[in-house]
């Protein structure tokens, strides 16, 4: 008699484990209605669905028509809102398969309703009816459901264009790119450098006589010289040596050995240039100029 007394709470434990193992998801009260586009509350070919096996008959779905689905899911024997319940249709030729929510309440009442717009453009063209199923399913240990419930036909209207969305931009590997790069740029042919420096130097005795036409005085090279030998020095010497970087950058240099050359001799003749064009200034003052 004691052996049986304590046997009696592990035995309801164990009937109660069962029970609650044995506890799954399912609907009640599912229905499907395919409504046309400007009929009235209820009406449209209703069906009544049922958890264990699917519709004798396809449910068609025209272009202005919209199905609406509704039921009450229970767990076990009691109405109960699941974490989540679907709509899933599935494309047996291509795979493809698209989920819809369905809105379901404190009760279990759920809903949802599809239109053409709704599905993707795939099942629209799709020549076989699609496979319509319930997912219910939700936190502990009742056994979710997934079962075909019926088959969809969707019917396109022939008029009416299917507007097909562009391909999507995958990203993936590219063709190598070889690199084609411009050759580097070469001096002007030496028969034209010649020429142009034949004429700047025949331009010269033209230039000298022109000055000395306008009153140039080369007398006063001796008293520049005395007063900022130095300043006209530099001067002179960085325009030669201006033009000496230049006849570097035609020939052989490149731009980056010509500009810091550049920027020494031109720092040079500016602040020595100052200085001698002081020095003119002083002497044309005097009255010497």
């Amino acid at each position: 008699m004691r052996l049986l007394h304590s046997l009696i709470p592990s035995i309801l434990l164990s009937g109660a484990c069962i029970v609650s193992a044995a506890s799954s998801w399912s609907f009640e009260d599912g229905t499907v209605t395919v409504q046309s586009k400007g009929a009235g509350v209820g009406a449209g070919a209703k069906e009544k669905l049922n958890p264990s096996s699917p519709l004798a008959k396809s449910v068609s779905l025209g272009a202005a028509d919209t199905l609406k689905l509704q039921l009450t899911t229970v767990d076990g024997k009691k109405s109960q809102r699941p974490h989540q319940a679907f709509l899933t249709l599935t494309d047996s030729a291509t795979g493809l398969e698209e989920s819809f929510v369905l809105s379901v309440k404190e009760s279990g009442k759920g809903k949802v309703d599809l239109t053409h717009k709704d599905l993707p453009h795939q099942f629209l063209t799709s020549a076989k009816p699609i496979a319509a199923s319930i997912v219910i399913g939700s936190f502990g240990s009742s056994t979710p459901y997934k079962a075909k419930v019926f088959d969809l036909n969707v019917a396109r209207d022939p008029n009416v264009p299917l507007a097909v969305p562009e391909k999507p931009l995958r990203y993936a590997v590219d063709k190598e790119i070889h690199h084609i790069f411009r050759a580097d740029p070469r001096s002007s042919p030496k028969i034209i450098t010649l020429v142009f420096a034949a004429a700047v130097i025949g331009a010269l005795p033209v230039l000298f006589g022109v000055w000395a036409t306008l009153g140039a005085n080369a007398n006063h090279l001796g008293k520049a010289l005395g007063s900022a030998p130095i300043s006209h020095a530099l001067f002179y010497g960085s325009i030669l040596a201006m033009e000496g970087i230049f006849f570097l950058y035609y020939t052989s240099w490149n731009l980056f050995q010509t500009l810091p050359a550049a920027a020494v001799v031109g720092f040079v003749a500016f602040l020595s240039g100052s200085r001698a064009l002081s020095e003119v200034q002083e002497r044309r003052l005097a009255g010497l100029r």
